[in-house]
């Protein structure tokens, strides 16, 4: 996922700290993975990856450490028993485009990648990757 891009989709002051705005990025997608969990409908596609990568560049990095990211239990539920996806903030050391060609690339064949930007949604498309647009995820959030 473009951590840059889905952050920029909503102006809501992101660019005044930009740490705070990757904070609030990975707690509501670790909160939505978990609502997910108890009841798939909320997750705007069905059934949920098991891996979410969130990859952040520049400033951003300094907002949350690089690593899986610690999600408390979602509330007991009549669910069925599983655990939300995975969720891991990887730092680009350099252009975050080429962190999540790579991350794409590694995840094997048809991974979704979380983009508005066309050349690389182009780029991870070639590698056979499904595309949505930042908005959709937004809109998958609560907006």
């Amino acid at each position: 996922m473009d951590g840059a891009n889905v952050i920029g989709a909503r102006a809501d002051g992101w660019w005044r700290d930009r740490p705070g705005a990757a904070r609030r990025l990975v707690a509501e997608i670790a909160a939505w993975t978990a609502a997910a969990k108890s009841d798939p409908a909320q997750s705007g596609q069905g059934e949920l990856p098991a891996r979410i990568v969130v990859v952040l560049e520049g400033a951003a990095r300094s907002g949350i450490p690089a690593g899986e990211v610690g999600m408390a239990p979602p509330p007991a539920t009549d669910a069925p028993p599983g655990r939300p996806p995975t969720v891991v903030v990887m730092h680009a050391p350099g252009h975050g485009d080429d962190a999540i060609v790579a991350a794409a690339a590694e995840a094997g064949p048809g991974p979704l990648v979380i983009t508005s930007d066309r050349a690389l949604a182009e780029r991870v498309r070639a590698l056979g990757a499904d595309t949505r647009g930042a908005r959709w995820l937004r809109e998958c959030l609560g907006g």
